[in-house]
């Protein structure tokens, strides 16, 4: 079973003070549709392609030419990051994945309800190994928005 869009999720918590943005910050996998980039103004017209295309609905910050924001952030595919209003990294994933992002959501929202009821809480580290949909026919129709020559050479690099 799928699970909700990024989108609908960042809608449905929206009222509980959770922010959500979208950081744009290179083309994975460029092609002839969608090359490296080389300046910023074809990063930002990229980045309004993918809103556009995918139809985000989130805010998108666009990160700098050298991928600054992307590299201090550990330089993963698909990265999610969730931080306590304290700016505190509470969640972090090398994939986005909405059912795992919104049962992190869902976990830190119950822990403010926790504490606003005198529950008194201790922070501990988890580390877990969460599951995303794996449909290559799904990616690969993704990828092509890209232009053939993403799709052979992710096709070359996979083996």
């Amino acid at each position: 079973m799928a699970g909700p869009s990024v989108n609908a999720l960042a809608d449905r918590v929206a009222d509980k003070n959770v922010a959500s943005i979208f950081i744009y910050t290179h083309e994975a996998h460029p092609g002839e549709n969608y090359h490296h980039l080389t300046s910023l103004e074809q990063k930002l017209q990229h980045a309004h392609d993918l809103r556009d295309k995918l139809g985000i609905t989130r805010d998108i910050l666009i990160d700098a030419l050298d991928g600054a924001c992307h590299c201090a952030y550990g330089s993963m595919p698909n990265m999610t990051w969730i931080f306590s209003r304290s700016m505190q990294p509470i969640y972090k994933s090398d994939w986005t994945d909405s059912n795992s992002v919104a049962n992190a959501i869902d976990y830190f929202l119950d822990i403010t309800d926790r504490r606003q009821n005198r529950e008194k809480l201790a922070p501990f580290h988890v580390e877990r190994v969460d599951y995303r949909n794996a449909d290559r026919e799904a990616f690969y129709k993704g990828l092509e928005r890209n232009g053939p020559k993403a799709v052979e050479e992710f096709r070359n690099a996979i083996g």
